[in-house]
């Protein structure tokens, strides 16, 4: 099986029906579970590159495996087997292509919102402050700079959606979506798996900006985290010791690669998507090997 790394979705030759194909990842239905392997794809302001990350497949399953095990007990996970071995008999002569990439997950039905937590001032909430000196309508003090640490981490949930861009929504409006409760619920877990991941990857030398999180219901109504977790795709990891208020540190995440593209002239960020030269291809996977590694993460 060859695990695409154009736009083209994966084509697979498993024997087993294709769920559903993202920008990143082509989830296959084993019956009571699912398979999720993740390609060496990358994307960035919604659109796929043309040329894959060699190994990232592999980087983003293995920090997400260690930050699903290091938050277990905040919240229950997707998570059935990630060794290869544990696999469906059926899937056993494609190791070469699915083992460090793939895992067996539950079925779980997603709440069609993302759980994002921001503890420093960055990205388009930098941008937003600038213009009226508050983030998806929390308010913040004056004379905040680029990069700051925020009073406290702030929950700001967005729109997942399956086409376009995802949008901001304030906490009444996800209130209208899955209910006041579970809103509440949902926050207050988002920001203790935050805090969590916050504190482990200081002790690593490196600063979370941010991050989302999505979660889902099982069939028996319990709520697990799913999808990804504090991988370099999902969040904005700095360095710390270049961190300095004021400033946008050197990341350990995918804001190289918007770098780059934001220097391109005559892209305006729709599909097709331009090419990418070998030093941006090498620069993105020498970051992110960089941040697996600080995990503990050997490919």
């Amino acid at each position: 099986m060859h695990i695409a790394t154009t736009p083209n979705r994966t084509k697979a030759d498993l024997p087993f029906p294709l769920f559903r194909s993202g920008k990143v990842r082509d989830v296959f239905d084993l019956g009571e579970t699912l398979l999720i392997v993740a390609s060496d794809r990358i994307s960035a302001f919604d659109c796929v590159m043309p040329e894959g990350i060699p190994d990232k497949g592999r980087i983003l399953t293995q920090v997400a495996n260690f930050w699903f095990d290091a938050t277990k007990d905040i919240v229950p996970n997707h998570l059935v087997t990630t060794d290869f071995a544990d696999f469906p008999k059926a899937l056993q002569s494609y190791r070469e292509a699915l083992e460090g990439r793939s895992v067996i997950v539950k079925k779980a039905k997603p709440f069609p919102v993302e759980c994002i937590v921001r503890g420093y001032l960055a990205g388009s909430a930098f941008k937003e402050y600038k213009v009226n000196g508050a983030v998806c309508g929390i308010g913040l003090p004056p004379g905040l700079k680029m990069a700051d640490r925020l009073p406290e981490p702030l929950f700001t949930p967005s729109t997942k959606a399956e086409e376009g861009h995802d949008e901001n929504i304030t906490l009444a409006e996800m209130m209208d979506v899955v209910g006041e409760p579970m809103t509440n619920r949902l926050k207050a877990m988002s920001l203790a798996l935050y805090e969590r991941g916050h504190h482990i990857a200081r002790e690593r030398g490196i600063l979370l900006a941010d991050t989302k999180f999505e979660f889902g219901l099982l069939e028996d109504g319990s709520l697990i985290l799913i999808d990804e977790v504090l991988t370099p795709d999902s969040s904005r990891y700095w360095l710390a010791e270049q961190w300095q208020s004021g400033s946008n540190p050197p990341s350990l995440d995918k804001q190289y690669l918007r770098d780059y593209l934001e220097t391109l002239e005559g892209w305006g960020k729709t599909p097709p998507a331009p090419h990418l030269p070998a030093m941006v291809i090498e620069g993105v996977r020498e970051r992110y090997m960089d941040l697996a590694r600080r995990f503990g993460v050997t490919l």
